[in-house]
């Protein structure tokens, strides 16, 4: 089975039977679909390759087209733009690597970029992962570099007889399941905070000064992805194309809302942590503050005997007793005299 990206379409657009080739992916190797799915209008789904994918018309009223693509494969630019006619900036947009969270209507086609968590192994999942989406009501394709969940708990649902209904649906569905992912992110974060204020006076201060200074860098990095894609939900939202049904707006609207929570419960967080770690400066200064204060303490006591016995200690002539066979015992005496009257003068100018 050899599939081919509408190599006819090429030359048709092209206005040449000598233009070179397009790069045609094999099913075996280079197929960019990873699993397709015909929506039946009743929250049921059926399966389709990709060689019926290339061919496919609506066989009933409400049926949707749903591929999930792998947009590093060879030569789907080009069938993105001679197959489904997508401009070719679009297309250039849909299998780059620029993953700022975007949307963009044209025609009837509405064009997005949006961001995920990412839980693949090895990663965190703060650093975030996009998907490409493009859907024009009747096909709906969804483009990933990397293995993302949201897809894959779709297809499930539409396996089961309980996903979404068509293409507005699917894409609120998607960004509902991305919204709920970072809610568990956000959670994390703020039960990281609550248990450093449980635990304030337990933790080591190297250990919490590194929690502290993770969570600050988890929730700017959250902050910096979160923003444009709360921009792009609202493009949708304000700018969809009318197969997008008003329902589904109302449904973008509510994930904006929590999108927005979301940030909000951030900006929160960030600033608790600025304040523990505020909080963990002062206690640091305070510690030193006192660490110095009592070496003072003990160089305003020693100093006066070091004094005394280094002059008693001269090699010159004249030392008092220096041949009194008690004279060692009088400087003991004397020295635990002055460390008394030193330790007496501290207690009551409340410097000890």
């Amino acid at each position: 089975m050899t599939a081919m990206f509408g190599m006819s379409e090429v030359l048709r657009h092209s206005g040449a039977m000598d233009a070179a080739p397009v790069t045609v992916p094999s099913p075996q190797s280079d197929c960019p679909l990873l699993f397709g799915r015909v929506l039946d209008g009743k929250g049921g789904a059926r399966a389709i390759e990709w060689d019926e994918a290339q061919g496919w018309t609506p066989a009933r009223a409400g049926e949707v087209l749903w591929l999930h693509l792998q947009r590093t494969c060879p030569g789907l630019e080009e069938w993105l733009r001679f197959k489904l006619h997508i401009p070719e900036p679009t297309a250039e947009m849909l299998v780059s690597d620029m993953t700022r969270p975007r949307a963009i209507c044209e025609g009837e086609a509405l064009v997005a970029t949006l961001r995920d968590l990412n839980f693949n192994p090895g990663s965190e999942p703060e650093d975030m992962i996009s998907m490409q989406l493009w859907s024009d009501g009747q096909r709906l394709l969804t483009l990933r570099r990397a293995p993302q969940q949201s897809p894959n708990e779709i297809r499930d649902q539409l396996d089961h007889g309980m996903g979404p209904h068509d293409a507005g649906a699917m894409i609120t569905q998607i960004a509902e399941l991305m919204i709920d992912h970072l809610s568990g992110a956000v959670i994390d974060i703020n039960a990281a905070i609550d248990r450093l204020e449980d635990n304030a006076d337990h933790l080591p201060m190297e250990e919490r000064a590194r929690e502290i200074a993770e969570i600050r860098r988890d929730c700017l990095a959250l902050q910096r992805h979160i923003s444009p894609q709360h921009e792009a939900l609202q493009q949708i939202s304000r700018d969809a194309p009318a197969w997008f049904e008003a329902h589904d707006r109302r449904e973008i609207a509510e994930s904006i809302a929590r999108l927005r929570r979301h940030l909000d419960d951030i900006n929160i967080s960030k600033e608790s942590a600025v304040v523990l770690q505020d909080e963990l400066r002062a206690r640091a200064q305070a510690v030193g503050q006192e660490a110095t204060y009592k070496l003072g303490v003990m160089a305003g006591v020693f100093l006066p005997l070091t004094f005394f016995t280094g002059l008693l200690g001269s090699n010159v002539a004249g030392i008092p007793w220096a041949d009194h066979p008690q004279a060692f015992w009088g400087v003991i005496g004397l020295s635990a005299l002055i460390t008394l009257v030193i330790l007496a003068i501290f207690w009551r100018r409340r410097w000890i």
